[in-house]
């Protein structure tokens, strides 16, 4: 948690000092009643819809879609809740803006979204459901909850289906930490690729997304191979 602290604090104090207050405010990811600056990836338009204020995903085809441009350090707050249990979902960051090959995913860094009867109906560890940070198609990380080469939360903070989740994500020069439902517990560093799209997962079932906003932060060093490739 020491090392949360310090990358808390470091935020704030950029924040504070800086000369660029365009950069440094919160700004919503959706309006509200389309897609805007959002594209699709390999789901359909009958997957993604605006109801009430909320974005909905009906889970099927298996895919993402994709914000238009990509992010490197930020801080995100994003809302959301199955509408059945064993529901299954997550938030791509630092992602590539098309699949994996011979793959319905893209290579990005998950932070999982599942819903609490996920591990009970197929059979994973219970450690699984709750905002588990990894790594997927090549991207790699170091863990800070080891599970194998994935995270798990230290304590089990999500809740079951129809109620809403909040996830603050905090991602800076490749080390990613998470908040779920206003405590942080879990955590990544090391990540291979630190800057890209943002991914919204469809996969299987309803869920549901309410205040999905960011914050940029500033500018790290970053390589050329560390940087997701551009899409038109």
């Amino acid at each position: 948690m020491k090392q949360l602290f310090v990358l808390l604090s470091l935020i704030l104090v950029t924040a504070a000092n800086s000369t660029s207050a365009e950069t440094m405010v919160w700004k919503d990811l959706f309006n509200g009643k389309d897609l805007s600056n959002w594209v699709d990836v390999n789901t359909s338009h009958e997957t993604w819809w605006f109801e009430d204020g909320l974005l909905k995903c009906k889970g099927l085809p298996i895919g993402v879609m994709r914000s238009k441009k990509q992010y490197e350090n930020f801080i995100l707050e994003i809302e959301w809740r199955h509408m059945e249990a064993g529901g299954n979902s997550g938030v791509f960051i630092w992602s590539e803006g098309r699949p994996a090959p011979e793959k319905s995913l893209p290579k990005g860094m998950e932070v999982q979204m599942l819903e609490l009867n996920y591990s009970k109906m197929h059979n994973r560890h219970p450690g699984y459901v709750s905002g588990e940070l990894f790594g997927a198609n090549g991207l790699t990380v170091v863990p800070d909850n080891p599970r194998g080469p994935r995270s798990m939360s230290l304590e089990y903070r999500c809740k079951p289906a129809g109620e809403w989740n909040k996830y603050v994500v905090v991602a800076v020069d490749g080390t990613v930490k998470l908040s779920i439902n206003g405590k942080f517990v879990n955590g990544v560093q090391k990540a291979s690729v630190k800057k890209g799209y943002l991914c919204l997962e469809s996969e299987g079932a309803e869920i549901h997304f309410r205040n999905m906003r960011i914050m940029e932060l500033h500018q790290g060093v970053t390589a050329p191979e560390q940087v997701a490739p551009l899409e038109d």
